[in-house]
């Protein structure tokens, strides 16, 4: 072992491994990328989580049109206002509502109270929050939804049914879900302000 030694230091063999120098090159290249990374990961999170939120109402708004069909009853995607939940005094869908967001009820033919489909699930908070009022939507037998206040011969085709909108983006922040003929369901992404 010795022999190997003294012929190493005679032939200068080098050492393996990395320098000083190699090494903080190394730790200010990973820092830059981290730093350049963090905020785009940020983003690219909170991003995800509005997306989560708007496809939330498309999957409630999907379940009251389709316990509709399959109940061949009347069922109702319910609003955060009491007062666009309903469109008359008995009124057993708007009651069940309330202010449940998001929530779904089924009044089957002759039934005198309404039964919870779905519970509400936008996951919303501090950062991922609604803007404005949901339009509640009541969907009939045949899985036309028309505007709770109004009546089942006319499809809804308002447009806008709700915004959610996230104050940790600037750009891209806001996803608008629409509802046109009564059944077509659209998501779009918006830049504005998030209240």
């Amino acid at each position: 072992m010795p022999s190997d030694f003294v012929a190493c230091l005679r032939a200068r063999c080098r050492a393996g491994g990395f320098t000083l120098v190699e090494l903080m090159v190394t730790i200010v290249i990973a820092a830059v990328l981290a730093t350049i990374a963090v905020p785009s990961f940020r983003n690219l999170i909170q991003s995800n989580r509005l997306t989560t939120s708007a496809n939330a109402m498309v999957d409630a708004l999907n379940t009251a049109r389709m316990g509709a069909i399959k109940l061949n009853a009347t069922t109702q995607f319910c609003s955060n206002s009491a007062t666009s939940n309903t469109n008359s005094t008995p009124d057993p869908l708007g009651a069940a509502c309330g202010t449940n967001a998001g929530a779904v009820y089924a009044l089957p033919q002759g039934a005198a109270t309404a039964g919870l489909v779905r519970a509400t699930s936008l996951n919303l908070d501090s950062q991922i929050r609604l803007s404005g009022t949901i339009a509640a939507i009541r969907f009939s037998g045949r899985g036309f939804g028309y505007a709770a206040t109004g009546t089942s011969d006319t499809p809804y085709n308002g447009g806008t049914v709700a915004v959610v909108c996230s104050t940790a983006l600037s750009s891209n922040n806001r996803r608008v879900v629409s509802m046109n003929a009564g059944s077509i369901i659209t998501t779009t992404t918006t830049t504005g302000s998030c209240p």
